[in-house]
């Protein structure tokens, strides 16, 4: 059994040790990510009227730092500590201030950071696809509503694993993980298993298992969870086409009246 196959939901954030956390920000590509992802996301939040923002899968702080640096109040909170003190250093590395930072559990997001605290909420980087069971996604995803204002905004994103799954892997490399010097692909990749594999420039190497989530499942979760008006882009783009595009986008809200 992996670690994200365990019944507790932080035990995934046992892959991200500290030497793969000092990778991580190669295979990102910060340059590319901050000028291809910032602008969509501070737009998507701007127009929404969002000031409060927690970014709860920070990583190493790319949207985080991305988001600070355009003026929003960022808490930056991720399942590894191990990231967030890189996300610490990058954001001080690059002039950013985050309004908190902190370990956090999604199931228990609204116990750590309070409930109706933010305007929006964003978990990037295809991280929601760690969880492997239904009813910690379901239940994940109650405690982001519980956490979120009244017309609170939920951004979630996760690789287009439907196309992955019909069609088989491909990548423009050119969206979420940008660095060019890292070969990624995936091990395995089933219904249940999308395992990939990291080789860097140095040699060294490193794997991450991943549940491979459709979208109109992730849409249904969504629903269930409260969350209305959902809205899909595909690499930050809309319209699109499904096949052509390597991952999805999903925008959901908290009604006003919830």
């Amino acid at each position: 059994m992996t670690a994200v196959e365990n019944a507790n939901a932080g035990e995934q954030y046992e892959q991200y040790t500290p030497s793969f956390a000092e990778y991580w920000d190669d295979l990102v590509g910060w340059d590319d990510r901050l000028e291809r992802d910032g602008p969509f996301y501070e737009r998507l939040l701007r127009a929404h009227g969002a000031k409060d923002v927690a970014d709860v899968a920070t990583g190493t702080g790319v949207n985080g730092v991305a988001l600070a640096l355009a003026g929003f109040n960022v808490t930056a909170t991720d399942g590894s500590e191990n990231m967030l003190i890189k996300a610490r250093e990058n954001a001080k590395a690059r002039g950013a201030t985050f309004a908190d930072s902190r370990v956090a559990d999604w199931l228990t997001l609204d116990d750590t950071l309070g409930k109706e605290k933010y305007d929006a909420i964003v978990c990037l980087g295809n991280s929601f696809t760690h969880l492997f069971d239904h009813e910690q996604r379901r239940d994940a995803l109650h405690a982001m509503f519980r956490t979120l204002r009244p017309g609170g905004m939920l951004i979630i994103d996760h690789r287009n694993y439907d196309t992955m799954l019909d069609e088989g892997y491909s990548s423009k490399h050119a969206y979420n993980y940008c660095g060019d010097d890292v070969d990624v692909g995936p091990a395995q990749l089933h219904r249940g298993l999308a395992q990939f594999h990291y080789k860097f420039k140095d040699g060294s190497t490193f794997q991450l298992n991943m549940y491979p989530l459709r979208q109109n499942y992730v849409t249904h979760l969504l629903e269930d969870a409260g969350f209305v008006n959902v809205e899909r882009y595909g690499d930050m783009q809309r319209p699109f086409i499904l096949n052509q595009v390597d991952f999805i986008q999903q925008v959901a809200f908290r009604p006003p009246e919830a």
